[in-house]
């Protein structure tokens, strides 16, 4: 791929953003005062933030227009993102359940049929749902009888949902209308009339994308009433802070409900038991069974009275165990899978066996073990690499799971369990000759001497001469893991002649609790440290240079590599925050950010507001720094890191830094935190921020 100079008709101009005003606000925090004199854009309602960013926009949009290969860069994306994709099937009732997306449609479609051998049939198209793509499905759940479809859709990239149900058959929508949805599923009653979801009080006119998020609530929705009718199961007034994840077991006989604070891994366990007949019985109490916030309680499955569990309790890196709940809370845990050198991401029940995801150094092995915790045999995988969307049922006599790494479009199979043989049951074919790259994993020693593991992807035979343009990019939080995956930007970097390189942080969940608890809190230091040392360790072994260096991050990501530059200015020539949390002081009060409080600590705690504030992006910013080039990119619908994050950053970067590179900021409109954002939206900005970083990393004219 050539990127070639001569696109552009003249000189790239420089970047002059509009003087943002400041006011004369000032917070105290525990006799500490500090200055916001940006305050005023975090009301994305007013006239003037909406002039303001339409100010940004026009000064951004006319600099990434004229960068040299930006053409070129979206044409081979384009090429690349244009391949048939597939999702693992679900079956219910009979049925099978997958998405398929043909290439460059904006949304994946949902279709089903009746055995493997049938021609699928178009479900649920959300492309037709909008001109421009951006309203996306998030959820689709069938009924157990594979009659109905409970479906969310969400516009603009909102978190928010709505709930529709259509008839599978005929495919036409029920009447009803579930809102005010937020992170829920639908879990289905065994008779088909009804299922569970989670919703929250509707927020106030006008303040859907900034006022606190809180009391999820559990509701009963029975098919062909209005919401008005539907039978609150579940509250817990004193806790607003609570998170609450449900399921319906196998077998319909109870109502499972996992009680997290916010994005705090550990859980309560609750159940409610529906009775075995017909209908559910609503009349049974919620039962507490593990009231105690100590560690993990993964629920798999139920046989009877007896749960099996995924639990990290006495064992960070994760194990199996099964409870009778007719004992209640005093009831032991019996082990049947123990704690091993590889961390467990979750675990199913297929076949009624166990099926355990594991991560050994980051990549995936699945191990098979009976009900008493017996090992059976692991499933043979193409390479390193990660495996996701791994479905099936407890009765199922196959499971199907896709597998995908870097180099390695996502491919799904079909696991016979009578046979014990695996097949290909959709390969997608993408233009781009993976023998021509490899993918390495190093390890290098942190600033504290501990080992982290780094993925780095090239061409074959690269010259270790300090040369090449090096993305780094990386995550580091919430027990968030960052596994080898496919993706078609990648590709077009590593074609444009890129090194792309992840390390896996601490803070992130590769490793177990222990892993992310070193990131947590007052140690969060740790976290930008171990990125720091990998983006040192690449440049002394040559694999490029702080002039070729690009680092880039997304939401917790984002944090990263803000609090990187304005600790290090000097490491790298391009950042790229995406949708990142750049005010710590201030992240708690917007939507859903009090849920971030178990993993990151409060300005509203002293001792707490005394490590926020030594890294928070926003307050370290130093004028008169020649900070690197920067492209801060946020959407103006994100109601999860509210865009104020990035406005407010922004702002504040491009009054401190020296002007010598570019400080900009690119809003997206109609889009949210990245989720069930439309293909054509992600070509554009990813076209974008290559566009910029090949630019000031030199990269412009290199022939791959």
């Amino acid at each position: 791929m050539t990127l070639d100079p001569t696109e552009v008709t003249a000189e790239v101009p420089a970047a002059t953003p509009p003087v943002t005003r400041k006011s004369e606000h000032v917070d105290d925090y525990h006799g500490a005062a500090v200055s916001d004199p940006y305050r005023w854009l975090e009301d994305d309602n007013s006239p003037e933030t909406a002039a303001w960013v339409t100010a940004q926009n026009a000064v951004t949009s006319a600099y990434l227009g004229r960068l040299p290969g930006r053409e070129a860069i979206r044409a081979r994306l384009t090429q690349l993102w244009n391949y048939e994709r597939f999702s693992p099937p679900v079956k219910e009732g009979g049925r099978y359940f997958l998405f398929r997306n043909n290439g460059l449609q904006n949304q994946s479609v949902l279709y089903t049929q009746t055995s493997l051998a049938d021609e699928p049939r178009v479900l649920l198209d959300p492309n037709v749902m909008s001109a421009d793509g951006t309203v996306a499905l998030s959820l689709a759940a069938p009924s157990r009888d594979g009659k109905l479809l409970a479906y969310g859709t969400s516009t603009s990239g909102s978190d928010w949902s709505e709930i529709s149900i259509r008839d599978i058959e005929d495919g036409t929508d029920l009447p009803d209308r579930l809102r005010w949805v937020k992170f829920s599923n639908a879990a289905w009653t065994r008779d088909g009339q009804g299922f569970f979801y989670t919703r929250y009080p509707e927020p106030s006119a006008g303040e859907e994308l900034t006022q606190a998020t809180k009391g999820m609530l559990i509701y009963y929705h029975r098919l062909r009433t209005p919401q008005t009718e539907d039978r609150l199961i579940f509250s817990e007034p004193d806790q607003p802070e609570w998170y609450f994840g449900i399921q319906v077991t196998d077998d319909g006989r109870y109502l499972v409900i996992a009680a997290n604070h916010g994005t705090d891994p550990r859980n309560r366990l609750f159940y409610i038991d529906l009775g075995t007949g017909a209908a559910p019985d609503f009349a049974a109490p919620v039962v507490r069974l593990i009231d105690r916030l100590d560690a993990v309680y993964g629920f798999i499955d139920s046989d009877g009275t007896r749960f099996y569990l995924h639990t990290d309790l006495n064992a960070p890196r994760g194990r199996l165990v099964a409870m009778d709940i007719s004992g209640g809370a005093q009831a032991p845990l019996e082990e049947l899978v123990a704690e091993s050198a590889d961390a467990i991401e979750g675990a199913q029940m297929i076949n009624e066996t166990l099926v355990v995801q594991y991560l050994h150094d980051v990549a995936a092995r699945v191990g098979l073990f009976d009900k008493t915790g017996k090992p059976l045999r692991d499933l043979s995988l193409p390479t390193t690499g990660s495996v996701v969307g791994l479905s099936g049922r407890p009765h199922d006599r196959e499971m199907f799971y896709a597998f995908t790494s870097y180099l390695y479009p996502t491919t799904v199979y079909r696991y016979d369990f009578t046979t014990g043989a695996t097949t290909v049951f959709r390969e997608p074919k993408v233009p781009f000759d993976r023998d021509r790259y490899e993918t390495k994993q190093v390890f290098y020693p942190s600033k504290d001497g501990t080992r982290i593991p780094m993925f780095v992807t090239t061409r074959k035979g690269l010259s270790l001469d300090g040369k090449n343009p090096l993305l780094l990019y990386a995550y580091g939080g919430f027990n968030v893991n960052l596994t080898p995956a496919f993706s078609p930007a990648v590709i077009t970097w590593l074609e444009m002649g890129g090194v792309y390189a992840v390390p896996n942080l601490r803070g992130g969940s590769e490793y177990g609790e222990a892993w992310h608890q070193a990131g947590m809190f007052e140690k969060k230091q740790t976290v930008f440290d171990d990125f720091v040392a990998a983006a040192e360790w690449l440049i002394a072994n040559g694999y490029t240079a702080k002039a070729r260096l690009a680092i880039q991050g997304g939401s917790n990501g984002g944090l990263l590599v803000g609090a990187v530059m304005t600790q290090r200015p000097d490491l790298a020539q391009v950042v790229l925050p995406d949708v990142g949390v750049m005010d710590m002081l201030r992240y708690h009060t917007f939507t859903v950010g009090w849920g971030w409080v178990p993993e990151y600590g409060s300005s509203d705690n002293p001792d707490q507001f005394t490590y926020l504030i030594k890294y928070s992006p926003l307050h370290n910013l130093k004028p008169g720094t020649d900070y690197p080039a920067t492209l801060v990119t946020t959407a103006d619908h994100d109601d999860r890191v509210v865009p104020a994050h990035s406005f407010k950053f922004a702002a504040a970067l491009q009054a401190a830094t020296t002007g010598h590179r570019p400080a900009l900021i690119r809003i997206e409109t109609k889009a949210g935190h990245g989720g069930g954002k439309p293909i054509s939206k992600q070509i554009e900005e990813i076209s974008d921020l290559w566009a910029f970083s090949a630019y000031h990393v030199g990269m412009s004219g290199l022939v791959s």
